[in-house]
């Protein structure tokens, strides 16, 4: 019998306010469940705007500890509620002044596995990220979850191949690369790069991006939310370039050993001739 797991994304528009956007995401875990859903991806910074496109030390009010903060707690009790396994970014204080973007990933019983802290912080015109986050410190942890080996990759890190393989060679059988982008340079690349990992890497990928116009920028986020396989191929049809969506998709987890007998991408690779890519 194929090992079958149900997944879910949802992208989607910001509110106005935090405990609305939270509203929001308790509500679309709840759809997720009755449709079967076994693991869930909120997108980036979920309960918040992408206020990284203006510089304003007003934004930090939005962080939380983890896992000591009340969201995670919430969370914690609606993976629990709900019996899925939920991957949720969130902004993250560790102390006064120090702060990540992050993302906590709770158990279907509701136990907090741990956490990811991003990697890449990007600082260009509109994505003014090293304002508002250290890198993350935390490497690439892979979680043993109720649906299998799950790893998580933020955003701008999609653009690294070294830390998606890191995650690979930790034994992650479906990478969350949850995303906040708008419209420009980077759409081109969308349905190409996280594709990529997956076919270097032989797992499951579910990326997000948000939709719609925020109050702090304007250009819109392009959405087009995907699973894809570890052939690249995406599980059914990608998300909405424009609307609110919760997409949920059956992932044969099989897939991962069929492919990586065929592509033998971990047997074949030579870390000991990449030494100078690792040296400044």
């Amino acid at each position: 019998m194929a090992r079958m797991v149900r997944g879910a994304l949802v992208q989607a528009t910001w509110t106005g306010d935090k405990d609305s956007m939270i509203e929001k995401h308790v509500e679309y875990a709840h759809q997720a469940a009755q449709q079967g859903a076994q693991v869930m991806c909120f997108q980036e910074l979920f309960y918040g705007p992408y206020f990284c496109q203006v510089q304003d030390p007003k934004y930090y009010g939005y962080t939380e500890h983890i896992p000591d903060g009340p969201t995670t707690r919430m969370m914690q009790d609606l993976a629990r509620e709900t019996g899925m396994v939920l991957v949720v970014p969130m902004y993250e204080e560790e102390n006064t002044g120090v702060y990540y973007n992050t993302a906590a990933v709770i158990d279907a019983d509701g136990k907090y596995l741990g956490k990811y802290r991003k990697t890449h912080i990007p600082q260009v015109q509109g994505f003014w990220e090293k304002f508002y986050f250290r890198p993350g410190n935390l490497g690439y942890p892979v979680f043993e979850t109720a649906v299998g080996k799950v790893g998580v990759y933020i955003c701008y890190d999609r653009h690294f191949p070294e830390g998606a393989r890191a995650l690979g060679l930790n034994g992650a059988e479906i990478v969350f690369i949850p995303s906040a982008t708008s419209r420009g340079l980077s759409e081109h690349l969308w349905r190409i790069e996280q594709t990529s990992h997956a076919i270097a890497n032989g797992y499951f990928v579910g990326t997000i991006n948000r939709v719609g116009i925020e109050p702090l920028g304007d250009d819109d986020f392009y959405g087009q939310s995907y699973f894809c396989t570890p052939r690249g191929e995406f599980v059914g049809d990608v998300g909405d370039p424009h609307e609110e969506e919760l997409l949920v998709r059956d992932l044969n987890l099989d897939l991962i050993q069929e492919v990586r007998n065929v592509w033998q991408f971990y047997r074949d690779r030579r870390p000991d001739a990449y030494e100078n890519l690792v040296n400044p």
